[in-house]
């Protein structure tokens, strides 16, 4: 082959890949633009201009590549460039359809508002443990998804394509919890946690509450902080409520709920479990709907009538929950400026008897009012999905006071980190 035929072969190769490159930079083909228009405009804004940056990065390697094929006296050098740029392509192309699958799901006006009150929750949950910290709190995209358990892209982390961070923290709500949507509290926890340097420091105080113990389990114990920090931060914003939901993600087979597993950074289910109602044991006392869930754990689940070396993980680990409990909560950390978890989220604020007391005093008013609805967001939040329905019905009509309340937050501006 001639090395005039190759170059017209890779001149054709090439405008492929350059169309199809001017063919991504449409990103309203990507997303439908009434689905854009459903995100908060400060959040539209920055997710677009990420995305544009990469593109225009790659039409600009292609401009490059052009230039160097029809000037370079070897052909194939363009080739091996042409391949380079070919997988750059695949790794924009990635990371743009994913934020576009993401907010394409806000085309339905309904799901659009309530996503869109999902995104609020998840920026004053974030403001309320990073404010405090002078750290800058990033802007969330909530979105729904198949399976059994939320997930977190964090804002601040490399993406697929190379190009930069990812600008927003994007949160997957399982599509049968946006009934109960509270793992989005548990998720952008993991964003603030990770944002002051929480997880490190909790590491090293959950090996020393737990190597007088066992060494064994301090090793195991301090291999799951980031989740514990994660549903300590839910438990302290949101209260009871994240529990059952977790209970009902994360049940199953006694010798799955006891599974240790190597590397998995989650506490087996059924420790974890029995985790959060310690939470609410030391906060909110003995009694309460957390403690059915707990009687209930431990006739389904009981370690001691259990076989093998994973259940006397559990059984050992039993009367050290509740000095974890304390310290996830009660102990100062360096992360927090010298306080503790319960200075930034004061559990006491979404107690039982506090989220009553904010019912009875706002009324009607409860799900109505702009200034409560800017100020006690995650308390109302609580407040809604504090209450487990037997009745399908009673269950339906509690998501849509729920999603009624979350669509009218949509209009509402996001606050900003001081």
């Amino acid at each position: 082959m001639t090395d005039e035929a190759l170059r017209r072969q890779l001149r054709s190769e090439l405008a492929h890949w350059r169309g199809a490159i001017a063919q991504l930079a449409d990103l309203d083909t990507v997303a439908a633009p009434e689905a854009w228009a459903q995100l908060e405009d400060y959040l539209r804004l920055r997710l677009r201009e990420r995305l544009m940056s990469s593109i225009t990065a790659l039409a600009a390697e292609g401009t490059v590549l052009a230039t160097q094929l029809e000037t370079s006296t070897q052909p194939e050098q363009a080739r091996a460039a042409l391949l380079r740029l070919r997988q750059r392509y695949l790794a924009v192309e990635a990371t743009v359809e994913w934020y576009g699958d993401a907010v394409q799901q806000r085309t339905t006006p309904r799901l659009g508002a309530v996503l869109r009150g999902l995104d609020t929750i998840a920026v004053d949950a974030m403001e309320t443990l990073l404010r405090p910290l002078g750290i800058e709190t990033p802007p969330a995209l909530t979105y729904p998804d198949k399976g059994l358990g939320a997930a977190v892209l964090r804002a601040g982390i490399r993406l697929w394509d190379r190009g930069g961070l990812s600008p927003v923290a994007a949160i997957k709500i399982t599509r049968h919890n946006l009934a109960h949507p509270t793992a989005l509290v548990h998720e952008t926890t993991h964003q603030a946690a990770h944002l002051c340097g929480w997880n490190a420091e909790l590491r090293a105080v959950l090996r020393s509450v737990v190597a007088p113990r066992s060494v064994v389990l301090a090793d195991l114990w301090s291999s799951w902080a980031g989740e514990i920090a994660a549903d300590a931060g839910a438990f302290a914003l949101a209260g009871w409520s994240p529990v059952p939901a977790l209970a009902n993600v994360v049940d199953g087979p006694t010798a799955t709920v006891h599974r240790v597993r190597p590397g998995d950074p989650h506490p087996p289910s059924w420790l974890r479990v029995m985790l959060n109602v310690e939470f609410c044991r030391n906060w909110f006392g003995a009694s309460g709907p957390w403690s059915d869930l707990a009687e209930a754990w431990q006739a389904r689940h009981d370690p001691s009538a259990a076989e093998g070396a994973d259940a006397q993980v559990a059984a050992a680990s039993v009367p050290l929950l509740a000095p974890i409990a304390d310290a996830c909560i009660r102990r100062p950390y360096k992360a927090f400026g010298g306080r503790p978890l319960s200075a930034l989220a004061d559990p006491g604020r979404v107690s039982p008897a506090a989220l009553r007391q904010l019912g009875r005093i706002a009324g009607d008013s409860l799900l109505t009012s702009t200034y409560l609805a800017r100020t006690e967001s995650l308390r109302i939040l609580a407040l809604l999905t504090s209450e487990q329905p037997n009745d399908p019905a009673e269950a339906t009509a509690r998501t849509t006071r729920l999603h009624d309340w979350l669509a009218r937050l949509a209009p509402l501006p996001l606050p900003r980190a001081a």
